[in-house]
């Protein structure tokens, strides 16, 4: 990757250099790239927080005074990397793609494959098993998919686990068949938002979330999505909802709507990111985008 880097650069000078999350990029790579192409801006983003000693190395701990730009998707890492000496730090809201996140007719089949009245999509978290199997043993019926499940298939009749990825269009024909979607947030990362958090909404189906104030900003409590803060508080909210498919359906449309009218898409977000680097998005720049 540093190599590939490198060579490009030599062969034409290229405006923007953007790095998905570069944890094998390393510092002599940049100070080439600045050194070759001085005017080269160099951006890295990341999904994840990068103050998480498990999403670090330390080729990326180096590297974070020599980048232009850090794009993070955790508010709370703006003040941390510029500690560590990052130049500017933009913070942007999770997104959604609109050619995968969106509203699905499915089929029969699809209905019985992936249909259930509460659903989860995620990878194992003490916290949110602690949760789900609260909710168990409470007489309600989750559904959960993701990683690192195994060994949870059979801790209660009413927690049915289906391990393994989930990804793209099934994905989202998943959240489409499930009638409450539940989002948990990620504690070891510190979320205040997550990726389903947008899309979830976006696929038109209902979001029950953690409360956080990241997500009371981006959807209207009880209007665009629903949120809870207790066990007691998520199971009230799950009986209540199962039970009023109507206010389900509308919150779940409302929340869609908020979507698209606010920009929450990938192609927005990046457009208002871009616009916060340059005074004005250039047109026709000729960019090189190397992922870690």
């Amino acid at each position: 990757v540093n190599h590939q880097i490198t060579e490009n650069t030599k062969k034409q000078k290229f405006d923007l250099l953007w790095i998905d999350k570069g944890l094998l990029i390393r510092p002599e790579t940049l100070k080439e790239v600045k050194r070759v192409c001085p005017q080269t801006k160099i951006i890295t983003f990341s999904p994840d927080d990068m103050l998480n000693p498990g999403n670090q190395s330390g080729y990326y701990l180096k590297c974070i005074p020599l980048y232009d730009y850090h794009i993070t998707t955790k508010s709370y890492n703006v003040p941390e990397l510029k500690e560590l000496a990052a130049k500017n730090v933009i913070f942007t809201d999770k997104s959604f793609d609109p050619d995968f996140h969106k509203k699905m007719s499915l089929s029969a089949d699809e209905l019985k494959k992936y249909g259930c009245n509460v659903g989860f999509i995620g990878q194992f978290e003490k916290e949110r098993f602690q949760s789900m199997l609260f909710l168990a043993k409470n007489g309600v019926k989750v559904t959960v998919r993701g990683t690192s499940w195994e060994k949870y298939i059979n801790i209660h009749p009413n927690m049915v686990v289906k391990p393994g990825f989930i990804l793209g269009e099934e994905y989202a024909k998943v959240i489409n068949a499930t009638k409450i979607n539940l989002c948990f947030l990620r504690k070891v990362n510190r979320d205040l938002q997550t990726a389903r958090s947008i899309e979830i909404p976006a696929c038109g189906a209902f979001m029950l979330g953690e409360r956080t104030n990241e997500h009371l900003y981006l959807f209207k409590e009880g209007e665009e999505a629903e949120f809870f803060e207790t066990d007691q508080e998520l199971l009230h909210k799950i009986r209540f909802y199962l039970g009023n498919e109507e206010k389900r359906l509308q919150i779940a449309e409302r929340g869609k709507r908020r979507c698209f009218e606010s920009g929450y898409s990938t192609k927005e977000r990046l457009f208002v990111v871009m616009k916060n680097i340059y005074a004005v998005l250039f047109m026709s720049a000729c960019i090189i985008g190397i992922g870690a």
